[in-house]
């Protein structure tokens, strides 16, 4: 039989997958390293997910704390450099709202892998949004202005995560997963259009 924290998160990701809503709707402009900075901070589905995955780092410990928000940066980068290029990526809606109700039930359930898994599952997640955001970038701007200013956001998040999640320690480590319950809530309303 298949434990139930792996069928509801099967459930959920499915159902996610499938949602026609758009959790990434293009907030702002796209010219400045300005722009980049207060994108992340712009949008429930960006902070959700920066601050998911430092929670998760926090959760999971050791190199996890290093590698993941790393992965997720750099991974991040590289899809924004496809998206200013106009490389097609597809799914990347459906991906963005996935990466939020993914991570927040790999908080919420405190999931645990591999650091190499983490890195996988972190790394897809973060090509979508670096995706969406390099598409937005206007041809004639500057757009590495534009991604530092995004990654250095990103970053901020992450750590921000991590410092929330390393001092509630094992003790208070319900409220790091109930974050995470709201994160996977917030992206459940993103879908449905109800957030």
């Amino acid at each position: 039989m298949i434990p139930a924290k792996r069928l509801c998160l099967s459930a959920i990701l499915l159902l996610a997958a499938a949602m026609p809503a758009y959790a990434h709707v293009g907030i702002g402009t796209a010219s400045s390293f300005t722009a980049g900075f207060m994108h992340p901070l712009s949008g429930l589905d960006h902070m959700t997910v920066m601050v998911a995955v430092g929670l998760w780092a926090a959760l999971k410990g050791g190199k996890a704390v290093l590698a993941w928000p790393a992965a997720f940066v750099c991974v991040m980068l590289v899809g924004g450099a496809l998206g200013m290029l106009h490389m097609p990526l597809p799914f990347v809606e459906p991906g963005i709202l996935a990466s939020v109700v993914t991570l927040g039930l790999l908080v919420a359930l405190a999931i645990d892998l591999p650091v190499s898994a983490g890195v996988a599952i972190i790394g897809l997640f973060a090509l979508f949004h670096g995706h969406a955001h390099g598409t937005e970038v206007p041809e004639n701007a500057g757009g590495l202005e534009y991604m530092a200013g995004f990654a250095i956001a990103t970053l901020l998040l992450h750590t921000a995560g991590i410092a929330a999640g390393l001092s509630l320690g094992i003790r208070f480590r319900g409220v790091a997963r109930a974050a995470g319950a709201a994160c996977a809530a917030i992206g459940i309303g993103l879908a449905f259009g109800i957030v």
